[in-house]
């Protein structure tokens, strides 16, 4: 070994105490680690969206189709964060208070603990599937859907681009609960029909009731919840709903301040684009963690840049970082001149 090393950059290197045997590994070995180090290939930012589960890619055209809909959100809860966004801290017990213009939003978890954006999944998939038997509706091809939303688990799983697992299933009987037991207490400001303010106080759990029939085996077959009243209000009160439809590939985003910012620039920027401040992004999501980690972590998600739909750059601003969110399409046409 000590033939592969000058006996002269031996001697001029050695510490006090050190053998000339041991000189040579201990070069040896940091000349191996820097050659090893120049040949890795360079390290990409980490990806914010998982690969989709094995099957995802094809439906099977036997199974009726539950999954095959847009997915869609209720337009009013896009802007702050209705649940939990880490998937580690439980928040049994928390409270959550965003202040805003008008009122303010108040997300009260259960002893189960508080409901995660994973969570909120079957909430969307409701809401979607709540959208479309009203579109049928109002179209004159169908009844007009209740609150009630009851499909196989399997569905379920489909819908949601997760494997297809005994695991999987028994998660959704804690996810039914959690929703069940997360309730959000809106207060709003407003003008009343003879043109006085007056405030107005409401609240629901995010689901209102639910349900889990399970198989001889003992395993969820069908679920079976109830959409809160005011979401089901929003969806079948007007001429169309109020909501927006999301990418399919949300369901892969794999953090959840990344699900967060998808949601927050969906509605804020929709075709075109917007800017929102770290500070105000951090407030709205009800992240437990500082917000120096919760920039670190927006950071890497504007590093690695890979959300549906949008671009994301940080800025600099007048009371700090901004990110800005741009709709790709847009910046396609804009850089054609469209």
């Amino acid at each position: 070994m000590s033939a592969l090393i000058g006996r002269e950059r031996i001697e001029a290197v050695a510490r006090p105490g050190e053998t000339y045997e041991q000189v040579a590994a201990r070069l040896q070995r940091e000349a191996n680690e820097e050659s090893r180090l120049v040949a890795a290939p360079k390290l990409q930012p980490a990806t914010r969206v998982r690969k989709p589960s094995k099957g995802d890619e094809q439906q099977d055209f036997f199974i009726p189709a539950v999954y095959d809909v847009g997915i869609r959100d209720s337009r009013n809860i896009m802007d702050v964060a209705v649940f939990r966004l880490s998937k580690k801290e439980r928040r049994a017990g928390e409270v959550i208070t965003y202040e805003l213009r008008d009122g303010n939003v108040k997300v009260s978890a259960g002893p189960a603990g508080m409901a995660s954006v994973w969570d909120y999944d079957l909430v969307l998939m409701a809401v979607s599937h709540l959208t479309e038997a009203m579109n049928r509706y109002r179209d004159g091809r169908g009844e007009k859907p209740g609150r009630v939303f009851r499909p196989h688990v399997g569905d379920v799983l489909k819908f949601l681009r997760r494997a297809y697992g005994g695991k999987q299933k028994d998660d959704l009987v804690e996810t039914c609960l959690r929703l069940n037991t997360t309730h959000v207490a809106v207060r709003r400001t407003e003008k009343g029909k003879n043109g006085r303010t007056i405030t107005v106080n409401e609240g629901e759990p995010l689901i209102s009731r639910y349900k889990v029939i399970e198989n001889s085996s003992g395993k969820p077959e069908f679920i079976e919840i109830e959409v809160a009243q005011w979401m089901y209000q929003e969806i079948t009160g007007g001429k169309n709903p109020d909501v927006l439809a999301l990418h399919p590939d949300f369901f892969l985003i794999g953090t959840g301040i990344g699900r967060f910012v998808y949601r927050l620039a969906r509605r804020a920027a929709g075709k075109t684009e917007a800017r929102w401040s770290f500070q105000t992004i951090y407030e709205r999501s009800g992240s437990a963690g500082t917000f120096k980690e919760f920039c670190r972590i927006l950071r890497g998600i504007v590093e690695a840049n890979d959300l549906p739909e949008y671009t994301l750059t940080m800025e600099a601003g007048q009371s700090g970082p901004q990110l800005a969110m741009a709709h790709r399409r847009r910046m396609v046409d804009g850089a054609a001149g469209v």
